[in-house]
């Protein structure tokens, strides 16, 4: 008997309180069980932990959140620090949060008083990084390479900026960014350059996983000439924790596309937190902004009826909010966020140019974008035993931008006419002061962007770490024409279907590594292999986009000819690779590393690499950094598979362009050879030094020489009798005038030197921080590969890539930028200005015959002399200056004025000869250069966090 109650204890109390619930033995026996349940309840709750919460400085900081993570427990610090809160556990891990200064985490492990030293957030060289080091406990300081670490979240608290690109660009060294106007697609994308190379030419990962790029290439306007890249704009601000910019290369340690660095982008891991963000701004531009002269309607403002000083008018929302999942600490973080702008219109208003009959529009495209992100972690197993891991997003935006205006004088065979005479369309067509008939066709794009990424981590055996995963990402960019006129059809069809592109990747890998503690002073070993399959497709636009209704009209939509069923392609290709990277503590002061990664593509096959690097603690506060490596990377699918039909403006003459995929017999006929994969050698050394506290100085030159860059080559007319005929009768045949190809055309050099100069200082409530960020550069063309066929007359050779070509590709980021950033704090108010430095910029136009070629124009004063088509934009300072105030512990308000000196580049002319302006690839007053052409913008922000 006695065994069986012993076996089931609870048994007989079950079956008493089953057959008398009424008896007083039973309530007595309820009300001790449900005592004894209280007191047990009151007995979790009673490990009380308090202490004090200070700055680096030793002064208390009031005001800290203190909270027990995965729990409702809660507190905030009083005035001299301290604080005291109940916790669930004497293992509980307490997290401090606090606006300013970085989020820590400790684990109470049974202790009754805890005292923590808070750090600021600006000053984060300290911090660990992911990125340039396979190692887990690498500091920033500590690395053999250079790595910047953004805090992008209070970054974009002090500037009406709000996309990652355009925050990076006024806070990383060597990256650069430029938005474009009127670049038939450039306009609707957002790619940024790091140390000069191009977009396609950094790799950008995600929680340290390959981010697939967009589908777009950019084919028009200054930056990113010939190249596709990774679309940072669809990831939401608010959803990112920190970015990693590794400058340097390492193709060796993570695959092709890294021959100028690594963006590593982590995200938010926060739980039981809300934080919202809501902003606006617009730019107040009373030097161009044609609303500020009384003849607005000859620059198309009409389009819309805004008539307002302020334009380009932008309004943002987003909002975060982390979950807990399980009981060993597991989160999920999700981010929403919407965002609207509208357009703005800007052209030289004083008579130092003429009349812009090519652009009466110009200005930045409208924007309208919603997208949702989410990183998640869920422990299987203890002490990171096994843990489940999955992250993503979707990003959606629409853009509208204008493209080069029609008049009916030049060309009437782009307008529905009946006979001889114009079919006028009200709302579309607008007749000039000069009465002539016009209209400016729009560019609409839908852009939406997909990922998706699983996968297992953990540790077994004798402490080897291991990650399996599969990423999965797509981009699908689809055009659109509005308001204008497929002029063979006629006026009745005022919007089509353009057609676009997709692009697909999906990455599986696996990684191990350990940590030897006992060879020498620390041996990391690290290997993995990856499987990456990537899909790129090309669909064509409604028959009307692109057909000819009418011989004597001409073709497709105005503005953007449709993609073609001839265009249209579905091509894929895989890549298998695998790495070993060793890093090795030969004492405490020395470290030497090596990287080895083998990749095998179906498409083009074997490229192996390799990568040496070392850091010596030559003092206490000082470290010396060396590294050296070899690159490559393959020519993109959308490379080798674009095609399609643009309009341009060269010589003042409007003209349509044919660019064929490689293995086009178009290619074949011009003498182009098949694309191969880029190389580069890396080079780079450089050092950090603390001289003093809350004082990091860092130091970093570099030398990358690339071979065979995949880039546009110049335009091959089709009225050259001497070229191929099969050429030329093929281009006649599409009824083009130019042709130009992608190609592996020209070897680079690029040296550099980046500065890093860190400070930040905390005096009881007062706190200054300065940080100046530069970089140094200068691009040489060592060789330009010139294809054997059209190696035979110097006009082929030159126009194979033309020096208005070569300066594009010189021009890819300024030879000095500059950033300095100031800013001061007293309790709940913080003052900063940031002073931006962008170096002189030389472009060439196309030159009165149009091909670019030591392009040459007339001078207003004499058409027999002729001056260089030469456009300098020299040197321009650009100050913002913000303020900021925390009215409490949840709301947050900033304020101020980007560009408050409403600073623009220098007019796009050449000296003496004004009347061959808007000679340019954009068509306006100026090319994408530099800090852009809109000038002064103001902001507000609020952010809230509960």
């Amino acid at each position: 008997m006695f065994e069986r109650i012993f076996e089931k204890p609870f048994q007989p109390v079950i079956f008493y309180l089953y057959r008398f619930p009424n008896s007083p033995t039973v309530m007595k026996i309820l009300a001790i069980v449900f005592s004894l349940l209280f007191s047990l309840g009151s007995l979790e709750a009673q490990f009380t932990l308090k202490g004090k919460v200070t700055d680096p400085n030793g002064e208390p900081l009031a005001g800290v959140s203190i909270s027990e993570r995965n729990t409702s427990n809660g507190t905030y610090s009083a005035e001299d620090g301290s604080f005291t809160i109940d916790l669930s556990s004497i293992d509980a891990v307490i997290v401090f949060r606090y606006t300013g200064y970085a989020t820590q985490e400790v684990i109470s492990d049974g202790r009754s008083e805890i005292n923590i030293a808070m750090f600021t957030v600006e000053n984060l060289l300290d911090h660990i990084v992911v990125v340039g080091t396979r190692r887990t406990n690498r500091t920033q300081t500590e690395t053999p390479v250079p790595v910047d670490i953004i805090n992008i979240g209070q970054l974009s608290q002090s500037t009406a900026r709000a996309d990652v690109t355009s925050l990076l660009n006024y806070s990383a060294p060597s990256l650069n960014y430029n938005k474009q106007s009127g670049s038939d697609g450039a306009d609707h994308i957002d790619l940024a350059t790091l140390r000069g190379l191009g977009p396609d030419q950094t790799l950008v990962l995600v929680n340290g996983k390959r981010r697939h790029q967009t589908a777009f290439i950019a084919v028009f306007g200054t930056r990113g000439r010939g190249n596709s890249g990774t679309d940072l704009s669809a990831i939401p601000v608010q959803a990112i924790d920190r970015i990693e910019i590794l400058r340097d290369g390492a193709s060796a340690q993570y695959g092709s596309d890294a021959i100028a660095g690594v963006v590593n982008i982590l995200l938010k891991k926060n739980v039981r937190q809300l934080s919202a963000d809501v902003g606006f701004s617009g730019y107040y531009d009373k030097k161009y902004n044609p609303a500020f002269n009384d003849e607005v309607i000859e620059y198309g403002i009409y389009e819309t009826g805004d008539t307002k000083k302020m334009d380009g008018l932008l309004y943002t929302a987003a909002v975060n909010y982390g979950l807990p999942l399980g009981s060993r600490g597991g989160f999920l973080n999700m981010t929403l966020n919407y965002a609207n702008q509208g357009k703005t219109y800007r052209q030289e208003l004083d008579g130092e140019l003429p009349f812009n009959i090519y652009r009466r529009a110009h200005g930045d495209a409208s924007l309208s974008g919603y997208g949702a992100m989410f990183n998640s972690e869920v422990p299987v197993r203890d002490n990171d035993r096994l843990t489940f891991y999955a992250f993503g997003g979707y990003n959606s935006k629409e853009s509208d931008a204008f493209a080069f205006t029609r008049n009916f004088s030049a060309r009437p065979e782009r307008f529905p006419t009946d006979g001889p005479d114009l079919i006028e369309v009200p709302g579309i067509i607008r007749i000039g002061s000069d009465e002539d008939p016009y209209f400016n066709p729009h560019i609409q794009t839908a852009v939406k962007d997909v990922s998706f990424a699983a996968g297992l981590r953990g540790v077994f055996g004798n402490d080897w770490n291991w990650d399996a995963s599969n990423n999965t990402g797509q981009n699908d960019f689809h055009f659109f024409g509005d308001k204008t006129f497929n002029a063979g059809l006629g006026p009745n069809q005022t919007h089509f279907d353009d057609g676009g592109f997709k692009f697909l990747q999906n990455t599986t890998n696996v990684n191990f590594s350990r940590l030897y503690l006992n060879v020498m002073s620390g041996l990391n070993v690290a290997f993995g292999a990856e499987f990456r399959y990537e899909n790129y497709q090309l669909y064509a636009g409604e028959e009307a986009s692109y057909a000819n209704y009418d011989s004597l009209k001409a073709s497709g939509s105005q503005g953007f000819p449709g993609y073609q069923p001839d265009d249209e392609v579905n091509a894929n290709r895989s890549c298998l690779g695998a790495y070993g990277d060793i890093e090795l503590d030969l004492t405490d002061r020395f470290l030497a590393g090596l990287a080895v990664r083998l990749e095998n593509y179906s498409d083009f096959g074997f490229t192996p690499n390799f990568k040496v690097a070392t850091r010596y603690r030559a003092a206490e506060n000082f470290n010396l950094r060396a590294s050296a490596s070899t690159g490559f990377r393959a020519p993109s699918l959308q490379q080798i598979n674009f095609s399609s039909t643009f309009t341009t403006v060269q010589g003042g003459e409007i003209a349509e362009v044919k660019i064929a995929p490689n293995y086009s017999p178009i290619t074949q006929a011009a003498g182009i050879p098949e694309l191969k994969q880029e190389t580069s050698v890396n080079a780079s050394v450089g050092f950090s030094w603390k001289p003093a506290m809350g004082l990091t100085v860092t130091v970093d030159g570099y030398l990358v020489r690339v071979k065979d860059r995949v880039v546009l080559s110049g335009q091959f007319s089709a009225g050259d009798p001497t070229l191929n005929p099969s050429l030329t009768s093929a281009l006649q045949g599409l009824k083009v005038s130019l042709a130009q190809f992608f190609a592996n055309a020209v070897n680079t050099t690029n040296k550099g030197l980046d500065i890093v100069v860190d400070y930040s200082r905390q005096m009881g409530k007062n706190r200054l921080h300065a940080l100046l960020a530069g970089n140094f550069q200068d691009m040489n063309i060592d060789k330009i590969n010139v294809p054997d066929l059209l190696d035979d007359t110097d006009e082929h050779r030159l126009t194979f890539l033309s020096d208005r070509e070569q300066s594009f590709i010189l021009a890819s980021a300024p030879p000095v930028k500059l950033a300095l950033n100031l800013e001061y704090g007293y309790d709940r108010f913080t003052i900063g200005t940031r002073l931006s430095y962008f170096g002189k910029i030389t472009l060439l136009g196309y030159g009165e015959d149009g091909l670019g070629i030591n392009p040459m124009v007339p001078t207003n004063a004499d058409p027999n002399t002729y001056v260089p088509d030469a456009y300098v934009y020299g040197g321009k300072l650009v100050p913002d200056i913000y303020a900021g105030w925390k009215i409490n512990e949840h709301l947050n308000l900033s304020a101020g004025v980007d560009n408050f000196l409403n600073i623009h580049p220098d007019l796009a002319y050449a000296p003496g000869a004004s009347e061959w302006a808007f000679n340019n690839e954009t068509g306006g007053p100026w090319d994408a250069v530099q800090m852009g052409g809109n000038g002064l913008r103001v902001f507000t922000r609020l952010a809230l966090t509960f």
